[in-house]
């Protein structure tokens, strides 16, 4: 791949002839349309069109993946045959602009007529046009010296329950959870600033409880406030956790958009933890949509410095092997020589029984979070936040969690309570 392209490999069905389809694509988020204009020279298309670079036929199925009026007008029947599409697109086309960037790889191509699926599946950008864009604050490294957590996973948990607490109880929980240990806490997506609980009281509150346990016991810990919002509410409490001595915020991508984030990585020094809510709605079909290596591929160059990948034998969706992939990805440079991984976020479903498969398959570079895992557990918060640490441990040592809990009395009451569920 050249410093004058970057490259994206999608995943297609059609009746239609694969090749011819592909020139399509390439035309079409370039500089063609469906039919040859004035002014699109030789020259002109030469220096600015995308250029198909590889079609791989992969099968063949009887019945569309997609509905298609296009096709069913001119009476188009199948086999329909899927197949792996390349195209190297010229960054000049684009240049530093995320959301042109993404409109051109993840745009229109969705309605293309020619197709009944259309799916981006890997996103590649050369070095010197990720340089171009955003880079985390914080990242993985940046995250573990704000919290002081040199080694070994970051414990963190939700606000529970998501919505309905006041100020006053809110902070009162989050004194709870750090006096239990945790070292990260985040709100919950759906809490931003509810009439009952407004950030501009809640982040003084809270801080105040964080700064608190912080002078009692010399460890730091991470507070992410859900700050999703327009953009100038979002810089003003981004501004306000930043003066009460936080060091992060969290965002909603999907529902803020692009342009939002990169311009509230622009306007704070906090970690952005990046919350990829509605990417369900994006990826859950295999023919349609696009694939978490190209949408953290995008977030990434908005300068996100952790990401959620869901978590393994979790209450989502994904299947373990999605997660793992998604998990890599967030550690893998977008380019080489690039110091750009951002922090991998487990959630949904979290306790010390599914530690040692987030172990095995991703290491402890990672965010590991637990709700009802810490604060269901039976012997309260602390036992809890103890349960998932001593799982951790008896991972890292080789040791099954039942041989382990013999004398991890937590942990045993863990297996216990979580392990029919």
């Amino acid at each position: 791949m050249s410093d004058d392209h970057y490259q994206a490999e999608y995943l297609i069905e059609t009746p239609l002839d694969v090749e011819q389809v592909a020139q399509v694509m390439a035309g079409e988020q370039s500089c063609g349309t469906f039919a040859r204009v004035a002014g699109e020279t030789d020259e002109l298309r030469s220096r600015a069109r995308a250029e198909v670079l590889d079609v791989q036929v992969i099968d063949q199925a009887s019945q569309p993946a997609l509905p298609n009026a296009f096709l069913t007008r001119k009476q188009v029947a199948g086999p329909w045959t899927r197949a792996r599409v390349r195209i190297q697109f010229p960054v000049a086309n684009v240049g530093a602009n995320l959301p042109t960037l993404a409109a051109t790889v993840a745009g229109n191509l969705y309605d293309l007529g020619e197709v009944t699926g259309m799916r981006l599946d890997t996103l590649q950008v050369p070095a010197a046009y990720r340089a171009q864009f955003d880079f985390p604050s914080h990242g993985v490294r940046g995250t573990r010296a704000a919290t002081g957590v040199t080694h070994g996973a970051l414990i963190g948990t939700i606000i529970k329950p998501n919505v309905g607490l006041s100020v006053q109880e809110t902070a009162a929980l989050v004194t709870t959870l750090c006096e239990a240990g945790v070292d990260f806490i985040k709100d919950d997506e759906i809490s931003t600033d509810p009439v009952h609980a407004p950030l501009a009281q809640r982040i003084p509150a809270v801080m105040a409880a964080v700064r608190s346990y912080r002078e009692r016991s010399g460890r730091n810990v991470m507070m992410a406030f859900n700050i999703s919002d327009e953009l100038d509410a979002m810089r003003r409490h981004a501004d306000l956790v930043h003066r009460e001595g936080g060091s992060c915020v969290m965002v909603s991508l999907n529902s803020c958009g692009f342009s939002a984030v990169q311009s509230l990585r622009r306007s704070t020094p906090l970690a952005i933890h990046g919350h990829r809510n509605g990417f369900g709605a994006m990826s859950r079909h295999s023919l349609l949509g696009i694939s978490f290596q190209a949408y953290q591929t995008l977030w990434r160059l908005a300068g996100v410095d952790h990401m959620h990948v869901h978590g393994l034998q979790g209450k989502f969706a994904q299947t373990d092997d999605e997660v793992v992939e998604s998990a890599r990805a967030c550690l893998t440079p977008l380019a080489p020589g690039q110091d750009d991984v951002v922090m991998p976020a487990f959630s949904s479903g979290q306790w010390a029984g599914t530690v040692p498969v987030t172990y095995q398959a991703a290491g402890e570079d990672l965010l590991f979070m637990s709700g009802g895992g810490i604060l269901a557990h039976p012997d309260g918060p602390v036992a809890g936040v103890a349960s998932l640490r001593q799982a951790w441990e008896a991972s890292r040592n080789g040791v099954a969690l039942a041989d382990f809990a013999r004398q991890a009395p937590e942990l045993r009451r863990a297996l216990e309570f979580f392990g029919g569920r």
